[in-house]
């Protein structure tokens, strides 16, 4: 899950857009001219604008051929680079969130088995999903929040997920988290939703959810796509 404080800008040079999938507002791949692959649901107005260095994450296998991801660019010859930012969370996001196009069916049976097996309504999981990473299982934020429902490093590990990057293990773990956040706010899922995006600590301080521009556009977000998911 991502924080107001999670937003990111990408590195964009000479740009060869290809729509994951193909939807006006969805996610980028973007393949640049020396071979580097680049995903990103960051817009920008200057495609000769390079970004730096906090705000990119680059992923790259080490000398082990481990997977790594780091902040600055690595030595290695084959790397790609990541920049991401929840998907709902900018105030001044031009998507119309009534009619942009919904991901229904993706991750179906995993989705299902994960709400099912916490009581939450599955709709509100796919609203959540939607609103974090627009379904982009390789999503992953300049703070380390992964996968498709933004999992932090440390969250994954209180829920018992070792690879958050794995979409089934994700979506798991993301779903224990919500449950638990509204268990917390006794199942409010405006406070709830609140929580996940911006920690429990936060909604309990205020006593309500935060007055954080972006909080407050995804909390609605979220709700207006569940509405959505739920009639789909």
């Amino acid at each position: 899950m991502t924080s107001p404080r999670q937003l990111a800008l990408p590195i964009l040079t000479a740009l060869i857009w290809l729509s994951v999938p193909a939807a006006a507002d969805s996610i980028k791949r973007i393949e640049h001219p020396d071979g580097r692959i680049e995903f990103t649901n960051v817009k920008s107005n200057n495609p000769g604008r390079v970004s730096s260095k906090n705000e990119t994450v680059f992923r790259y296998r080490d000398d082990n051929g481990i997977v790594a991801y780091s902040g600055t660019q690595p030595s290695a010859a084959d790397f790609e680079v990541i920049s991401f930012h929840c998907y709902a969370c900018d105030p001044d996001s031009q998507v119309d969130w009534r009619t942009t196009p919904l991901f229904s069916g993706r991750y179906e049976t995993e989705i299902k088995a994960a709400a099912q097996e916490h009581d939450v309504d599955p709709a509100l999981v796919r609203a959540v999903i939607h609103a974090e990473s627009a379904f982009n299982e390789k999503a992953l934020s300049p703070v380390g929040a992964q996968g498709l429902m933004q999992l932090m490093p440390g969250t994954a590990l209180e829920v018992g997920v070792k690879n958050a990057m794995v979409a089934a293990d994700n979506i798991r773990g993301g779903v224990t988290y919500l449950a638990r956040m509204l268990q917390r706010f006794k199942g409010d899922t405006r406070l709830a939703t609140a929580a996940y995006n911006a920690g429990p600590g936060a909604v309990s301080r205020y006593g309500g959810i935060p007055p954080y521009a972006e909080t407050k556009a995804y909390v609605e977000r979220v709700g207006i796509l569940r509405e959505r998911y739920a009639s789909n």
